[in-house]
């Protein structure tokens, strides 16, 4: 199993981070900054957010502890990007810390433990709680960007309703 676990969970987190952008590419940029009401985060904000949470638990991911010293995790609700490209930026950073760490890994790592807020989780934990993690929020970036663009106007990312069957179609045939 260890030699599987770790190509499968990058694959499993480049699929969230795919189906985030698919979603986020239908939206104007004013969209993007849009909170569903007062009490919700605006997309921005959550890929804010993901993007800092993410550099600060996969850098120096084996040797110092996942919630980093320079984090402010305060700031990242509260939307500042200039551009959608400072966004992107923003959010890149954080999946190209991860993707580096869990590619680097080997399966001798997934028998170490690492610490997190100085909680001590076995290593695949805390590859697991950040997977959670991102799909909480791919989640919550997906029905928003859904919300927002409307029914009428949404490119569907996986089954669309109703066409479960000649969606599958397409996998038997190939």
């Amino acid at each position: 199993m260890p030699t599987k676990f770790l190509p499968a969970t990058i694959a499993t987190f480049r699929k969230q981070k795919s189906l985030a952008e698919r979603g986020v590419a239908q939206l104007s940029d004013d969209q993007l900054r849009a909170a569903l009401d007062p009490n919700t985060n605006s997309i921005a904000v959550i890929m804010k957010h993901v993007g800092g949470n993410l550099r600060s638990r996969w850098t120096d991911f084996l040797s110092s502890d996942g919630e980093k010293s320079w984090r402010n995790r305060d700031d990242e609700f509260v939307e500042t990007f200039a551009s959608r490209d400072e966004m992107m930026q923003a959010w890149e950073a954080g999946w190209a810390a991860l993707f580096a760490t869990l590619e680097s890994l080997t399966d001798a790592d997934l028998d170490r433990e690492v610490t997190i807020r100085d909680e001590v989780h076995s290593v695949p934990l805390a590859i697991l709680r950040a997977l959670d993690h991102c799909g909480y929020h791919t989640g919550q970036i997906v029905l928003t960007a859904r919300l927002l663009v409307g029914n009428n106007n949404w490119q569907t990312l996986t089954s669309p309703c109703g066409q479960s069957q000649q969606f599958n179609e397409r996998f038997r045939k190939s």
